[in-house]
């Protein structure tokens, strides 16, 4: 992969320039307009896309390469960029580069910028616009953003949720069981007021189609998932036209084409930005895979990507996993040996970044993508591809700061990795989202899968989950992946609603895995657990502090489920053994075990109901002990360990966490 970046920087490649003020019938070739007007920069991204390929025409005017260097302010897009395998740089060393100008800060926006806004006379919160497109029902926009804040569609109850009475409904369609106030009969005849609930692991998002008052009946407009349960679970209204009662809010009414908008205190709109989202999609790479020829060799660097939409069927959602649905956008299918570097993905409504079937050997670098309706980067795709030029593998994911993910479908991932293995995501800081940060597999049991020889390393992960989902982990797999390791990573703070906020989760059927050298503390349900899955390898990681239990391990199989060896297991509440440890099909050893609750007695410690003694004489543990670790300052959660630490004498390698998370700082990084 280094090759990509020497390929980066080429020594004179053909420059077409793109600015806000150009005009799309000059040359292109110059920084800014001419002083008489008559040449100068493109005024929009196609433009240079289309002389670029022309100018592939002439070989020996392309030698070099071809940059096109976007000038500041919002290049909005009229439509989403599509590249071919006909825009595909030369070589490694003459790439397609789509970069920012040296020192300016490009934004290639899928929004659209709303005016006329007039306060509504006796109501001294509201402003209102009236645009005629929607009312011609040409546009619908379901995203809205004042001075690069997004605004929440009106939402009801402003903050927290209602509950639906009882089990999760099952009915085809559903029929969700509310309490007496809190689903009204006429947001039914609005016909676009939507449910959302959150349903363990997963959400979904349905329109009211009847309302049952008597009953306390509301039907929805699709069918759930059989996985979709949750006793009591929790739920909101949105895009109710009485929900408008808070700042922050908006509503859109399709009918008359009105916006109406209570904006945070201190805006006046008459004077804000506010853009509507209008595209759902930003830049697509789309290779050609009948005639397998993909597109290669093109590097984006330094570009803003922000303000795009999202859409709906006219029956709604139920998601399975991991917003499994919610598509990049920014998108390649059929890409291979590109590079997006040091830019930046901010309020957008899918996953920031989608490598897809048939992309290999990308580099992602560098980058920030934080308010997000969906994940940061998704890799792969459900489906086993058996044929080469169609599989995906191989990327490399370092230096990423990713956060304040979720915002329209909690259940998506950080960095998520389906059928794609030889994959490397290391050194990223992922935090604030509301399932899991790193998710790696899509098979649930034994069958093989090419996902495997995958290293997730280096990265920082913490505020995962956040109380809103349950059943996820910072790390999550599924399936056999055979060469996979999760290792040198810090781990903290992850918290589910119910159950299920795990530091290290091998979920069903993950095997051959190795977890090593991790540092996990502050989980809610467990540092590791391992839900079922075969010889897993767990060694020289440090668990402290996790709440209800430390370690955990659920189904019972017959075969060996894991080896867990010369690890630190240091806490003050909850159990040390979760689940299930009664068929010994385990194997453990050279751990220290430490209670560091204030007069615990660690003679007396229990595992998993079974005495020291007891635990030993079933083979555990024979050369493991329970002491005193001696880390520097456990209550600073400085995990470091003294020269004397027992643990050293057992065979703990020490972890340094000094290289763990980002490297280097991206362009105007957002803490």
């Amino acid at each position: 992969m280094a090759s990509l970046t020497a390929g980066s920087a080429s020594a004179a490649p053909l420059t077409f320039y793109v600015s806000p003020d150009g005009n799309d019938r000059w040359s292109g070739r110059m920084e800014k307009p001419a002083a008489d007007g008559r040449d100068g920069p493109f005024a929009t991204l196609p433009a240079a896309v289309q002389a670029a390929r022309n100018a592939r025409q002439d070989a020996a005017l392309v030698r070099e390469g071809i940059s096109i260097l976007l000038r500041n302010g919002n290049h909005v897009l009229a439509q989403p960029i599509t590249l071919t395998a006909e825009d595909s740089g030369s070589s490694v060393n003459a790439p397609l580069t789509i970069a920012a100008f040296p020192g300016d800060q490009p934004l290639l926006s899928g929004g659209r910028r709303i005016t006329g806004w007039k306060p509504v006379p006796g109501k001294p919160n509201l402003w209102q616009t009236e645009i005629s497109e929607v009312r011609e029902g040409k546009w619908h926009f379901r995203s809205l953003f004042v001075n690069g804040h997004r605004q929440q569609r009106a939402r009801t109850p402003n903050e927290g949720f209602f509950r639906i009475e009882g089990a999760s409904p099952q009915d085809k369609p559903v029929k969700l069981k509310f309490k007496s106030g809190d689903i009204k009969k006429e947001w039914a005849d609005a016909g676009d007021v939507e449910v959302i609930a959150l349903l363990a692991w997963a959400d979904i998002r349905m329109f009211i189609r009847s309302v049952d008052e008597a009953s306390r009946v509301a039907t929805l407009s699709t069918d759930p998932r059989p996985s979709n349960k949750e006793n009591n679970a929790r739920y909101y209204i949105e895009n109710a036209p009485d929900g408008l009662d808070a700042p922050g809010e908006w509503y859109l009414d399709r009918k008359t084409g009105v916006v109406t908008c209570w904006p945070l205190p201190g805006v006046n709109l008459a004077e804000a930005e506010a853009i509507a989202g209008n595209l759902d999609d930003l830049l697509v790479f789309q290779g050609d895979f009948a005639g397998k020829k993909p597109v290669h060799h093109v590097v984006l660097r330094g570009l803003t990507f922000g303000y795009s939409d999202w859409s709906m069927s006219s029956n709604g959602y139920a998601d399975t996993q991991a917003a499994i649905a919610v598509r990049g956008d920014v998108r390649a299918e059929a890409a291979v040996d590109c590079v997006v570097e040091d830019c930046t993905f901010a309020h957008l409504s899918g996953y920031a970044l989608e490598l897809g079937r048939g992309c290999q050997r990308w580099r992602v670098a560098r980058n920030e993508m934080f308010d997000l309706g969906g994940g940061g980067i998704r890799i792969g795709e459900p489906a086993k591809r058996q044929e080469p030029f169609a599989a995906n593998h191989s990327h490399v994911v370092t230096d990423n700061h990713l956060h304040h993910l979720g915002v329209i479908y909690p259940p998506a991932v950080g960095v998520f990795i389906l059928q794609s293995g030889s994959n490397r995501v290391a050194h990223n800081h992922i935090h604030h989202l509301y399932y899991t940060a790193v998710s790696v597999g899509w098979n649930w049991g034994y069958q093989e899968t090419p996902c495997r020889d995958n290293v997730i390393e280096y990265n920082h992960m913490h505020d995962v989950g956040q109380f809103m989902l349950s059943d996820m982990g910072a790390v999550y797999t599924l399936g056999i992946q055979k060469g996979t390791a999760v290792r040198n990573n810090l781990i903290h703070d992850v918290n589910a609603f119910t159950y299920g906020g795990w530091g290290l989760y091998p979920d069903e059927g993950s095997t051959d895995i190795v977890w090593e050298n991790n540092v996990v503390y502050r989980c809610k349900s467990a540092g590791f657990h391992q839900h079922y899955g075969r010889e897993n390898i767990v060694r020289n990681n440090i668990f402290a502090f996790n709440k209800e239990n430390q370690l955990m391990r659920t189904r019972e199989e017959q075969h060996i489920s894991f080896i867990c060896t010369n690890n630190i297991v240091y806490y003050d509440s909850g159990n040390l053994l979760g689940s299930h440890w009664k068929n010994n099909n385990y194997r453990m050893g050279g751990n220290v075990y430490f209670d560091a609750r204030a007069g615990a007695d660690l003679t007396a410690m229990k595992f998993s109901g079974a005495t020291w003694d007891q635990w030993r004489e079933r083979g555990h543990d024979l050369n493991s002990i329970i002491a005193d670790p001696l880390f520097i300052a456990p209550d600073r959660l400085d995990f470091r360990l003294k020269p004397e630490s027992p643990a050293l004498k057992l065979g703990f390698r020490p972890i340094d966490l000094g290289t763990v998370g980002i490297r280097t700082p991206q362009r105007g990084s957002q803490k």
